[in-house]
């Protein structure tokens, strides 16, 4: 490997770095249920005034017939029928998220939105005539493991990636092609999204959404 090669190796992996750790640090990772589209600023005052009016009857060493039980009462009664009704919107209401990701037919976040909010409850208590939890678990277990261990290329495939680039030159550039901020910002806003990480982790999403100055960097 040539110092050139080593160094644009080096300038490679800085970015990786710093795409990985930019997207760990400020990309918020949470299960699909985190987020609760139907609370809003009235469930939230409603909660505070309740946990409010029942710190005050604790207070109070918990009366059962005094107008602070009744007030606590009341609060608690106002706060439940609203986050009651606020939840059933999670399966009658379309979400902004949902509907956004239908018009940019992202299949991937389209479905994941669906599922999130639509999908069925129901859960499956019998295997292939087995109902014993440790059974059906065990035979998973197997199976898949053997189907793992039977096709899993991806190390090899991994270092013969590594071998070939490590004495890859790439073709060489007439001087009519011309690389340039916009060819490269265009490539990356062409980038198609929701699509698997390669074997370092990145996305098309840490390209499309990092600062401009990637493209810089890219360049």
């Amino acid at each position: 490997m040539t110092k050139r090669s080593a160094f644009l190796d080096a300038i490679y992996d800085e970015n990786v770095s710093v795409l990985q750790r930019a997207a760990s640090l400020y990309v918020p990772v949470h299960y699909k249920n985190y987020y609760k589209f139907w609370w809003n600023e009235e469930l939230k005052l409603l909660k505070e005034h309740s946990v409010d009016n029942d710190k005050v009857w604790k207070a109070a060493g918990k009366p059962r017939q005094e107008p602070i039980f009744d007030k606590r009462q009341s609060s608690r009664m106002r706060y439940r029928q609203c986050l009651l009704q606020r939840q059933c919107m999670e399966t009658t209401v379309y979400t902004n998220e949902l509907h956004e990701s239908l018009l940019k037919k992202e299949g991937a976040g389209f479905r994941k939105s669906w599922g999130s909010k639509f999908e069925s409850t129901s859960k499956c208590t019998e295997v292939e005539g087995c109902s014993d939890q440790g059974v059906i678990a065990d035979n998973f277990a197997t199976h898949f493991s053997g189907c793992f261990t039977g096709n899993n290329r991806v190390e090899t495939l991994k270092m013969e990636y590594l071998q070939m680039r490590s004495s890859y030159a790439g073709f060489p550039l007439s001087d009519n092609v011309n690389i340039d901020t916009e060819l490269v910002s265009n490539v990356i806003l062409d980038l198609k999204l929701g699509k698997a990480a390669d074997f370092t982790g990145l996305t098309a999403e840490h390209l499309h959404y990092s600062h401009h100055a990637i493209i810089s960097v890219l360049l």
